[in-house]
């Protein structure tokens, strides 16, 4: 069996695709998963199921909810086990996959390879990575504090996969097929340089200097009209850099960068 929870929550195995309807029991589920191998005191699938609106016998619905999943599970051959574990329940995953793992296996060998300069091999295992988002972390069940946080920390790291893979393309210039993802990553969070210093340096390299010079300006106004601060000075640098159409912008002349 196999945990898929970057989009949809789900799970595969060698027969197809199966996915849980009932949203409190997927929830449950999805708790589990983010503490696989650690106890979740009944508390806290209380909290994360139903907030501060929870019915007066939440715990025996919660019951209801594990007895299920054991039920599904075991129809469908899982090696994970939901055990009983006072104040709560504990899910092995046993031999069972999580794409969660994966993804974090790839990006690491990516940010290793790219590291030692083997950046075709950081791209290939970074874009491997970023092939097993299907949307959203837990789409659809997002609003507790356990799913909510655990989700916020997957989007950060899979910006940050795209911020070194971008970058393993900038050096080995790849730099006009990403263009067109950086207007969309900037246009998404206007306010992370580093998104806005990858498109700059990619526009510029594609003769568009005075494309890449526009945005500079629209990104000194935004950080100054939202948070009253300057850009810093890796951007700063590259804007000047583009205004003296310095040689040491070529891909060939780049100076590395850690990614």
């Amino acid at each position: 069996m196999r945990y898929e929870v970057l989009g949809c929550l789900g799970m595969t195995d060698g027969e197809g695709a199966y996915s849980i309807s009932a949203r409190k029991m997927a929830v449950t589920l999805a708790v589990l998963l983010i503490r696989a191998d650690q106890v979740v005191s009944v508390d806290r699938l209380i909290a994360e199921i139903w907030d501060e609106r929870a019915p007066r016998r939440a715990n025996a619905a919660v019951h209801v909810y594990i007895s299920q999943l054991r039920k599904f599970l075991d129809t469908r051959g899982a090696a994970s086990i939901i055990d009983t574990v006072p104040p709560g329940y504990r899910l092995r995953l046993g031999a069972d996959e999580l794409d969660v793992l994966d993804f974090h296996r790839l990006m690491d060998a990516g940010r290793v390879a790219a590291h030692c300069e083997r950046r075709e091999e950081a791209i290939r295992h970074l874009d491997a990575a970023l092939g097993l988002w299907g949307g959203p972390a837990f789409d659809g069940l997002r609003g507790g504090s356990v799913i909510d946080g655990y989700a916020i920390w997957l989007e950060e790291s899979r910006l940050e996969c795209l911020e070194n893979l971008i970058e393993c393309k900038l050096h080995v210039g790849r730099h006009r097929e990403i263009v067109g993802l950086l207007n969309g990553l900037t246009a998404e969070h206007p306010l992370r340089e580093t998104f806005c210093r990858q498109l700059m340096l990619a526009l510029y390299r594609s003769e568009r200097q005075a494309d890449a010079l526009r945005l500079y300006h629209r990104i000194r106004r935004a950080l100054a009209d939202e948070l009253g601060l300057e850009p810093g000075r890796p951007l700063r640098e590259l804007y000047h850099a583009i205004l003296l159409e310095d040689e040491r912008l070529e891909p060939a002349r780049l100076a590395a960068r850690p990614a």
